[in-house]
């Protein structure tokens, strides 16, 4: 006799949907994201965005979606079922609580204070505090391998603290995101880096090597246009401390746990197990050095809400609503290939590229960037386009690593870039908290920041040009060499 396990495992693997047939045909299939996407960029024009307006506008679109169905309600139904269940959805979400928790806990140790008193002692302030944090950003995503845990611990941290000596709030968003495209795109154990590696069959490390040129290529010319233009001269760097509340700089010994983070997920640990030492040390030391009360990072109050507070609630409470959201986005996208959307998007490409050799790279770079455009997920628009990817890659032998560089960098460069991603609604959502903290903290609407990242639309560029021209093309062997020129069939 079967367990309950066993019975349900099963009666869910004989319900899964494979298949939905839409009125519009492929069209039909896109109408609960494109709902979303246009709800999106319409609330965040007229400056009426919320977090939990952008979850009505999900349900909105999945409801709408359900009256374009031909197949049977029920079955749209478990299709949608079957997207929310993805893992990449939920992993992202894990990865999001653990990161909130730490970067409160470091706020609650002084972190942000800290900052604020090394940028005026230093004078690295205004446009050189915004290149900094990039460039700290860019480590720090490189090292842990999440860009959506760096935008939450950066936009936690650093932004608070750039505002306070003079940066410029758009640009200084943007240095964020694109400190966390770096590190998405070129970190080992970053999830995008895996995925693109894995899906065509190549080796972690190889890949790495072989992107490093892209990436650094992008990252001076950002560098540069951050130090020049990040600059805000509206508040007088002098009153930072004040602002802050303190001229202390004690708050900074809470970068030993930050640099144990590092120093652990660089070592190989998994991300959770690398923030859960760095809350754990970050608590010690604010216990034992008396920097605030065990209250303000764990606590009970029947008076409230929530019943237990702290900054570890926080850090978690924060995400609830992006957390709804992204799962929605994901069950979305899904339907997007249970409806043949994607397939029939190849099939248009796959005519024109003929026997050119440019024409599939411009192809491969086509599908990634309109793929990232409409799943706002990285990590499930890659996954989304590995399979195309790989297969116009291997009919015409472009080599495993320049497939996975195509895949990884478009892919990590548009997921910081347009207003509706999820780590630039995540990281606006973090800036609306941190008002709660910080009152004259100003919020960046998700529209502002697109054209800014600079990261981001330097790969992007870089990536068209090296498809358009074949700069850095390879082709593989029979044994999987890298070649220079196309072997023969």
């Amino acid at each position: 006799m079967a367990t309950a396990e066993e019975e349900l495992a099963r009666t869910k693997g004989n319900n899964r949907v494979e298949k939905l047939e839409f009125r519009f045909g492929a069209f039909g299939a896109a109408v609960p994201l494109l709902f979303f996407v246009i709800w999106a960029i319409t609330t965040s024009v007229l400056k009426l965005s919320s977090e939990i307006g952008l979850v009505m506008g999900a349900l909105f679109g999945i409801t709408l979606g359900l009256f374009f169905s031909k197949s049977k309600w029920g079955d749209y139904a478990q299709g949608l079922f079957d997207g929310l269940a993805q893992p990449v959805g939920v992993i992202a979400i894990v990865a999001w609580f653990y990161a909130g928790m730490f970067a409160q806990v470091l706020q609650v140790g002084g972190l942000v204070e800290g900052l604020v008193w090394i940028g005026g002692f230093t004078g690295v302030t205004g446009g050189l505090f915004v290149a900094l944090t990039f460039l700290l950003a860019a480590i720090f995503s490189t090292a842990v391998g999440t860009g959506y845990g760096t935008t939450v611990a950066f936009c936690t941290l650093m932004y608070p603290a750039g505002i306070a000596v003079g940066a410029e709030p758009v640009m200084l968003f943007a240095a964020i995101l694109a400190g966390a495209v770096f590190g998405d795109n070129l970190a080992p154990v970053s999830d995008t880096t895996i995925v693109s590696a894995t899906t065509q069959d190549a080796d972690v490390p190889g890949v790495v090597k072989s992107r490093f040129k892209y990436s650094i290529m992008a990252a001076i010319p950002t560098t540069v246009l951050f130090a020049i233009f990040g600059g805000d001269n509206t508040l007088d760097t002098e009153t930072a401390p004040s602002i802050m509340g303190s001229n202390d700089p004690t708050g900074l010994i809470m970068l030993i746990p930050f640099a144990i983070v590092l120093i652990l997920a660089l070592s190989g640990q998994h991300i959770l197990t690398s923030l859960t030492f760095g809350i754990l040390t970050a608590i010690l030391i604010i216990v034992f050095m008396n920097l605030g009360e065990f209250a303000d990072i764990i606590g009970f109050d029947p008076n409230s809400d929530t019943v237990i507070t702290g900054a570890l609630v926080e850090g978690v409470m924060g995400y609830m609503n992006m957390a709804i959201l992204i799962l929605l986005i994901v069950a979305a996208a899904h339907l997007l290939k249970l409806g043949g959307t994607m397939a029939a998007i190849t099939g248009i490409i796959i005519i024109w590229v003929k026997n050119s050799v440019r024409r599939v790279e411009i192809a491969i770079w086509s599908i990634v960037a309109l793929l990232n455009s409409a799943i706002t997920i990285n990590t499930a628009a890659e996954i989304a386009a590995a399979p195309f990817v790989r297969e116009l890659g291997e009919k015409y032998k472009i080599h495993r690593y320049r497939r996975a560089n195509m895949l990884d960098a478009v892919t990590s460069a548009l997921g910081y870039i347009f207003p509706w991603g999820a780590p630039v609604l995540l990281g606006w959502s973090t800036i609306k908290t941190m008002t709660d903290t910080y009152e004259w903290l100003p919020v960046v609407s998700p529209t502002a920041v697109f054209p800014y990242v600079f990261q981001g639309w330097f790969l992007v560029v870089i990536m068209l040009i090296a498809a358009i021209t074949g700069w850095g093309l390879r082709f593989e062997g029979k044994n999987g060499e890298e070649l220079k020129h196309r072997p023969k069939d």
